[in-house]
This record gives C-alpha cells, sequence and structure tokens, in this order.
C-alpha cells in the first residue's frame, strides 16, 4: 500500500460528472458555441473552469460571458441536491481507515464545489484538512503541480502515492508527477485511460488494488 493516496473528485467520490457537463454544454450553447454532453466531456472533463475557458474561447472565437462560471456553479449547486456518492467508495474509504492508510482530495474544481459536494453526500468530515483545488497551484491538470502540491502538503514523497482519477487530463497530471495511477472507467472509455497503471470498471476493485500498489 502506497503512503498517501490522492482521490479526484467529480466522478471518483461524487457521481457530478453527467450533470455538470450536461450543465456546462446547455451554457456553452447558450453562449453561441454549440455543444452535446458527450462533446463536454471529451474536451473539458478532468480540467478547471479556467482551461475549459480558454478553450471554448479559442474555438468560439471571442470572449464567452463574464458570468458563465457563476450560472454554471448555481445550477451546479442546484443539482447537488440529489448528489450521490460513487457506488462502492464508501466502502473502499472504509477500507483506507480500517488499514490506517492516509487519503487525501485532489480536485479541478473550486473549494466550494467540493466541499458543496462532499457536504451534499455526507464526505466532508472524512477529508477535511485534506482537500486540494485547482485554486491553489498556478496550473492544473494535465500539469503535475496539483498532485505535487497535494503530496508536499501531506509530507510525503510522490513515488509513494497513489492517484484515483477517471480523466485523461487527470491520469496525464498523475503521470507527470512520476505517482502510480489507477484509472476509474465509470463514464470514461477505458482506452482513453490506458497510459494509467491499471484500469478498473468497479470500484469494488480498487481496495485490492491500492493493497497491491
Amino acid at each position: 500500500m502506497k503512503g498517501l493516496v490522492i482521490f479526484d473528485n467529480d466522478g471518483v467520490l461524487v457521481d457530478s460528472e453527467r450533470l455538470a457537463n450536461t450543465i456546462l454544454a446547455e451554457l456553452l450553447t447558450e453562449a453561441g458555441l454549440p455543444y452535446t454532453f458527450e462533446e463536454a466531456v471529451r474536451d473539458f472533463m478532468g480540467g478547471s473552469m479556467a482551461s475549459m475557458r480558454q478553450k471554448a474561447e479559442a474555438r468560439l472565437g471571442g470572449p464567452l460571458p463574464a458570468d458563465l462560471e457563476d450560472r454554471y456553479h448555481q445550477r451546479l449547486f442546484d443539482g447537488f441536491a440529489g448528489l450521490r456518492a460513487i457506488e462502492g467508495v464508501q466502502a473502499v474509504l472504509g477500507h483506507l481507515d480500517a488499514g490506517g492508510v492516509t487519503y487525501c482530495l485532489a480536485s479541478s474544481g473550486t473549494h466550494r464545489r467540493i466541499r458543496t459536494a462532499l457536504t451534499a453526500v455526507g464526505f466532508l468530515d472524512r477529508f477535511e484538512g485534506r482537500i486540494f483545488s485547482a485554486e491553489d497551484v498556478a496550473h492544473g491538470k494535465p500539469a503535475p503541480d496539483l498532485f505535487l502540491h497535494a503530496a508536499a502538503s501531506m509530507g510525503v514523497r510522490p513515488g509513494d502515492c497513489a492517484v484515483v482519477e477517471d480523466s485523461p487530463l487527470g491520469v496525464a497530471a498523475a503521470n507527470a508527477a512520476g505517482m502510480t495511477v489507477f484509472g476509474y472507467a465509470g463514464m470514461t472509455d477505458p482506452a482513453k485511460l490506458s497510459s494509467a497503471d491499471a484500469v478498473f470498471g468497479d470500484m469494488a476493485a480498487l481496495a485490492e488494488l491500492l493493497d497491491r500498489a
């Protein structure tokens, strides 16, 4: 078992990716840049809102509405009332707790988004004081900065960390940080996570993968 397990949030701990990418596609379409849910997942899943804006504005050839992020988060947080944890992940956290394994969270989401989601599914107490956001670093995923920041803050060497990710951007960031990475293909084509050390589609398999890491 590695010295630190770093979890992504959206799509790994909380089942929010479908909602988030549906809302994002709607807002981009309203702004004059037609997007489907599938295209939003393809282009933006795992990245920060800052990187989304940069990519979308380059494709649009002009600025997005200044309040797009505010409207996105308002719709998202309204939808969080029905948010659920990813099936099986609570058992994984319990397994790590029982084994005395340290874990934390490193997400491209804002601190407000992360904490709102964790509160909705009852996980905030598990991660309090161990939450790291792309807001904390200069460069979000796929740069390694966020994972390196989380490891340094937790006092663990990068090589002693295991990362659980569900997006190609997140897997790339973990690889760049020199960490072991497990790709969760819950909503992602497994082929797009092929650069992970292992790819799994059932959260029930994660505890054993981490034990062997």
